[in-house]
């Protein structure tokens, strides 16, 4: 297993062939079989990855060549086929979430963990290099202190049909389960766990069942709200992410789901603007005031404030979406590999993470107030 991770495929969705694409991009990674109730797709995904077609499951959990069942099946089915496999002794990486309910995410972590498995579920983005610089940034305060933020997903119905999984609540969760996971792990990587203090779902009555369409939730990081918003009722051409951050100095933009571009506008000393720009060496900067003198002292939250310079940095381009995307997925499986191979190695995401998004997760799915 040292130099080679085989690996076998429960689901065969459009995602789970953009996955295992990505995984076979990694030298030493071989995947030998994919399973999914509708044969016509696991003999497509099968035929694009070179790999065998099971009927079953159980087939894959029972061959002894597999180390590693990956999951990207529909989120209801998530808990029963991560436990089987790690019942069978595989390790697992499970698409998100990691259950419809916390409890169940808990029973699975515990349980890996017991068993020395690994099982974790994909929440990719801690992996992204913007990620890990707007950590460095709130860390070392180079903005100042975090004071609000929103998280803003415009997304796109264009190919969930109305009889579509996501639709219906016991097979999603609904949708801060099932897709707004990715959002809440963001944050508290970044500022700690949250306290939920609202959420609201909004239906589409013009269909008939109605279906939830829209979600917001608002979450306290220590003493500073963030707002998440996850809407799915426009064409595709249409669909747009941003997540913005507010601190005392300046402000930060991520844009896309998966982010690609990023926007830093902020009073700066040299000093911090040398900070930041050696991490975008080929940003675009906007130097928008320079004060005369040895700096400018302002005020903010009846404290003074000193700066150089007020500009904007810019970086990035979200047409690179999709290639950063695949570059995240790689990431995530080269570090779970490697605590596989050495369980020493420190991992940016393990169950943790899929039990304590899916928590707060759940727990905006059971406060919400419905219209």
């Amino acid at each position: 297993m040292n130099n080679q991770l085989t690996i076998g495929i429960i689901g065969a969705g459009g995602f789970a062939a953009f996955a295992a694409k990505a995984f076979l991009k990694i030298d030493g990674i071989r995947i030998k079989a994919v399973t999914d109730v509708n044969l016509s797709f696991a003999h497509h995904v099968a035929g694009e990855v070179n790999a065998l077609v099971y009927e079953g499951y159980e087939e894959l959990l029972s061959d002894t060549e597999i180390d590693l069942i990956y999951i990207a099946t529909p989120p209801y089915l998530h808990y029963a086929q991560s436990k089987q496999a790690l019942l069978a002794g595989k390790h697992v990486i499970c698409e998100k979430p990691a259950a419809l309910r916390t409890v169940e995410a808990e029973e699975l972590s515990a349980y890996a963990r017991s068993r020395g498995l690994l099982y974790t579920v994909n929440l990719m983005q801690r992996y992204n290099s913007l990620y890990a610089t707007v950590k460095t940034i709130i860390d070392d305060k180079w903005l100042g202190d975090f004071v609000h933020g929103f998280f803003d997903n415009y997304a796109s119905d264009e190919k969930l049909v109305p009889d579509h999984w996501f639709w219906n609540r016991e097979q999603s969760g609904g949708i801060f389960i099932e897709h707004g996971v990715h959002f809440f792990d963001m944050f508290e990587g970044w500022f700690g766990p949250g306290k939920l203090v609202h959420a609201m779902e909004i239906a589409r009555t013009t269909v008939s069942p109605p279906v939830t369409d829209r979600v917001q939730a608002v979450v306290l990081y220590n003493d500073s709200p963030v707002n998440f918003y996850h809407g799915f009722n426009q064409p595709k051409v249409l669909d747009s992410q941003e997540l913005r951050l507010q601190f005392d100095r300046g402000d930060i933009t991520l844009y896309e789901w998966v982010p690609v571009k990023i926007r830093i506008h902020g009073l700066f000393t040299k000093d911090q603007f040398e900070k930041i720009s050696h991490h975008f060496p080929s940003a675009s900067i906007d130097v928008i005031e320079t004060p005369t003198g040895q700096g400018q002292h302002i005020t903010g939250k009846f404290k003074d404030i000193v700066y150089d310079a007020l500009m904007t940095i810019t970086s990035g381009d979200i047409k690179d979406k999709m290639d950063r995307y695949e570059q995240l997925v790689m990431s995530m499986l080269e570090d779970q590999w490697a605590w596989i191979r050495d369980p020493s190695h420190p991992r940016k995401i393990d169950g943790r993470n899929a039990v304590e998004s899916l928590r707060i997760a759940e727990e905006a799915s059971l406060m919400s107030k419905f219209y």
